[in-house]
């Protein structure tokens, strides 16, 4: 009789844990409609996403650490994160955008008044939910691809394609930076401050957000090269840029608190295709003055 084959108990666990996160996003996501007077479910749901990046970020370490990598594992692994970073950001992408206006009941009616957009249209939803539909296809595809083209031994310095935790918690850093633009409508803020959020507020997170969601749900099946953050800081394998980009990231957490979070993660997103597309340009102008 063949022997049965084992699995490895911390890994499993900390990679179960990451699909909890994510579920318990949804949940939470889920619960916001348009009767609450408090949108901060929506926050933790984000902050439910983040933790599910923490999980995922410990399970290949400790299976590493205690050489129990197994097969199973990566497919558990991928499982788990096609709900944490598939269907939940694409989910609480449609309510925080539909319900932004009940977030903590903190925005006064001078900014509510400013939304751009009337959900209750059919068409508008229709086209958010085809946004969040496209993002759970793009997560799905791009962790297929990542079982079928990533090889045992890989070194994981670097990824073809956003990575799927990358783009959910840049999908789920508006909910968490609602914290800081709350501070910008308080009650005891300046005049400027107030006319800025009701003009920056509305169109953020009723158009902004689901543009970047499709944006960064075709970059995850893109073939743009983006590094392993989480290796390579921990590896001690930083160059001097990324190092000093590191330096740079610290001021800025200290200026502006929660709202360094969408900063930082679409920084990461949108810089590594931005510089593809220029490196592009300046090859082909250096080929034409060559040739020319």
């Amino acid at each position: 009789m063949k022997k049965p084959k084992m699995f490895a108990v911390l890994p499993t666990l900390l990679t179960l844990g990451n699909a909890a996160c994510g579920f318990g996003a949804i949940t939470f996501a889920a619960r916001v409609g348009p009767e609450p007077q408090s949108g901060g479910d929506l926050f933790v749901a984000a902050v439910l996403i983040y933790l599910a990046m923490v999980f995922d970020m410990l399970d290949g370490s400790a299976a590493r650490w205690t050489k129990q990598t197994s097969d199973f594992g990566a497919q558990l692994d991928s499982l788990c994160d096609a709900v944490s970073f598939g269907v939940a950001p694409a989910f609480l992408m449609i309510q925080f955008t539909r319900h932004a206006h009940l977030f903590d009941g903190m925005l006064p009616e001078s900014v509510v008044l400013n939304f751009p957009l009337n959900f209750q249209d059919r068409m508008l939803s229709r086209l958010l939910w085809i946004i969040g539909a496209l993002y759970v296809v793009c997560a799905l595809l791009r962790l297929a691809r990542f079982n079928m083209e990533t090889e045992e031994d890989d070194s994981h310095e670097y990824f073809s394609g956003l990575p799927s935790p990358s783009a959910a918690g840049t999908v789920a850093s508006f909910p968490i930076a609602m914290r800081g633009l709350g501070n910008l409508v308080a009650d005891d803020a300046t005049d400027q401050s107030r006319a800025l959020a009701e003009w920056l507020i509305p169109p953020i997170l009723q158009v902004t957000l689901p543009v970047i969601t499709l944006l960064v749900a075709c970059l995850m099946v893109s073939r743009v090269r983006y590094v392993h953050v989480f290796n390579q800081l921990f590896r001690g394998q930083l160059n001097r840029q990324q190092f000093i980009q590191l330096v740079f990231t610290l001021p800025v957490v200290y200026m502006v608190h929660w709202m360094a979070v969408p900063l930082i993660f679409c920084y990461f997103a949108f810089s590594a295709p931005i510089r593809a597309v220029w490196q592009e340009v300046a090859r082909r102008r250096l080929y034409k003055s060559k040739k020319i």
